[in-house]
């Protein structure tokens, strides 16, 4: 017997043959229905090209140039002070942060995982910064939840404060999430000149072939979501065609229904499961009440789906950030987030619209979406940027080293 094969592991024997089972019963189930998976691959593309594509392109380039040319190290250096006293992190975490709290899930990921790579972070903190700097972003909770699912969109605000409130939270509370394997503080002097100093002996290529490799790195990354969210999409079709789906939504009411869900919203919470965008879709056209839809919206955003999830897991990969910590934050972000959904509701949530007086859809089209990407991505790296040199301001008016 060949040695490498006595010396594999046990769980990576175990993973292959799952994944070899799985992708033979997925070949299987798309010979059988073809047209089904072929809506499937169509939903999927039509997402990624008209949603992901020009949402995420901006942040991804940018991103990629700030790093190769030293300006997350700047940045870094900087926010150091604010970012180990608030996460017990380096402030090169502040740039994940920022990114995945204004573009969605999964950039997050990747700009940890290239921040790992380059061991500006130790990996319990990388595995802090993945579990909650993944979230839905701004303009789709805003934009295709609230008002192209919804067609109400006084539920936007309400549904962006409690998702971001309660990852926050989980952040400040991984802090002390193993604490002997953080990387040490180093801003009590000299914090100018060490920026300038990372800033400077970062990166000496050529400007023109670090943008070069910032657009291809881009949209590899691009490419690489693309074929899962196709992939998961293809999938959820076949599922529901054979009725997996139904028998999901029965185990989901088995703990749900006890806690007074209708049994109307245990379906589109099934498909919540694998895919976020079409859980949610599901859940706000379901006929529950607006304050149990809002719950169960909170619980699929934070729950992401297995295609974001598995978009997280292909991210971090290439390093050795361990994905349990992430999942086990997902579910925390579940349970906490609906929590608070069904607390705050009574006091400050948003009302159904009278009948007649439903909001329009407005499309936010590709040019658009990709134009105020653009400008987020442009403006949060001058955000930090302006912080950093604020606080280096204001330290040295109050003669703090």
């Amino acid at each position: 017997m060949d040695k490498g094969l006595v010396n594999l592991p046990v769980h990576n024997v175990r993973e292959r043959i799952a994944l070899t089972v799985a992708a033979l019963f997925l070949v299987l189930a798309m010979v059988l229905e073809p047209k089904t998976a072929f809506d499937g691959a169509t939903l999927g593309l039509q997402t990624w090209w008209h949603i992901v594509f020009p949402s995420l392109l901006p942040f991804f380039i940018v991103s990629e140039l700030l790093m190769n040319l030293g300006v997350v190290h700047f940045i870094g250096v900087l926010l150091e002070p604010v970012m180990r006293p608030l996460f017990r992190l380096p402030g090169a975490a502040s740039f994940p942060v920022a990114v995945g709290y204004s573009s969605g899930y999964p950039i997050g990921a990747a700009i940890t995982s290239r921040l790992r790579s380059e061991n500006m972070i130790s990996r319990a903190e990388g595995e802090h910064l993945v579990a909650f700097t993944n979230n839905a972003s701004p303009l789709f909770v805003l934009v295709a939840v609230a008002v192209g699912m919804f067609h109400n969109p006084a539920v936007g605000p309400f549904l962006l404060l409690v998702h971001y409130a309660t990852n926050f939270i989980l952040g400040l509370a991984m802090r002390f999430y193993a604490p002997s394997e953080r990387t040490q503080s180093g801003y009590k002097s000299g914090l100018w000149a060490r920026a300038v100093f990372s800033f400077i002996g970062t990166n000496g290529r050529p400007a023109g072939a670090v943008l070069s490799d910032a657009v291809k790195a881009s949209v590899n990354k691009l490419l690489a979501i693309g074929g899962y969210i196709i992939l998961f999409a293809v999938v959820i079709r076949l599922l529901g065609h054979y009725g997996v789906l139904t028998v999901i939504a029965r185990s989901l009411g088995a703990a749900l229904l006890p806690l007074g869900f209708s049994p109307e919203i245990l379906e589109p919470m099934a498909y919540g499961v694998f895919e976020m965008t079409l859980g949610t879709r599901m859940i706000a056209e379901c006929n529950a009440s607006l304050p149990e839809k809002l719950v169960a919206v909170q619980i699929v955003l934070a729950w992401s789906g297995l295609s974001i999830q598995a978009q997280v897991a292909g991210f971090i990969s290439t390093t050795d950030i361990r994905l349990w910590l992430y999942l086990a934050t997902r579910c925390a972000h579940a349970a906490l987030a609906a929590l608070l959904t069904f607390v705050l509701f009574p006091v400050c949530g948003p009302t159904a619209l009278p009948a007649g007086r439903v909001a329009s859809a407005p499309g936010m089209e590709w040019l658009g979406l990709l134009q105020t990407s653009c400008m987020l991505a442009l403006t949060l790296p001058l955000l930090l940027a302006s912080t950093g040199l604020a606080l280096r301001s204001m330290r040295r008016l109050f003669h703090v080293s």
